[in-house]
């Protein structure tokens, strides 16, 4: 069975700065709002001019508060976020994603979402969008689930 989406509550978002860069250079929005849910892209570690920082914590660290503002622009908050996946850059052949990125996940987590604990998906991969990410995330929210 087909759901017929209402248009008049379906809006795309462009995170100002980095979002608006790139929408002109690939294409696509940062998030999409369809009534009380938003989706949004994977959010990298970077600055608006799509630097990503050298260090993984802080690359981690800002790829959260990249995930906020794009949630902001839909009128969401990581307190809405109900699904998480996180892509993480492995060496090839590693059997895991290691301790060095789950501290900071779990921490920044436990920072955002109020207690709330959502599902949550980790892929390890090999490449990302850009040669220097070693993180992106991306997340589904429901406006207002929180409480």
């Amino acid at each position: 069975m087909s759901e017929v989406i209402d248009h008049a509550t379906l809006t795309f978002h462009v995170t100002p700065g980095y979002g608006v860069t790139a929408r002109d250079l690939l294409g696509y929005s940062q998030a999409v709002r369809i009534g009380d849910r938003v989706e949004t892209s994977g959010q990298g570690g970077w600055n608006d001019d799509l630097v990503v920082v050298e260090d993984l914590e802080q690359e981690i660290v800002q790829a959260f508060d990249n995930v906020g503002r794009t949630l902001a622009e839909a009128g969401a908050t990581w307190v809405d976020v109900v699904h998480v996946n996180s892509y993480h850059k492995v060496e090839p052949g590693a059997e895991a994603i290691g301790d060095e990125h789950n501290r900071v996940m779990v921490r920044e987590f436990r920072n955002r979402l109020g207690g709330r604990a959502p599902v949550w998906t980790q892929t390890g991969v090999t490449v990302l969008g850009l040669a220097t990410m070693r993180i992106e995330i991306r997340v589904t929210a429901l406006v207002g689930s929180a409480g």
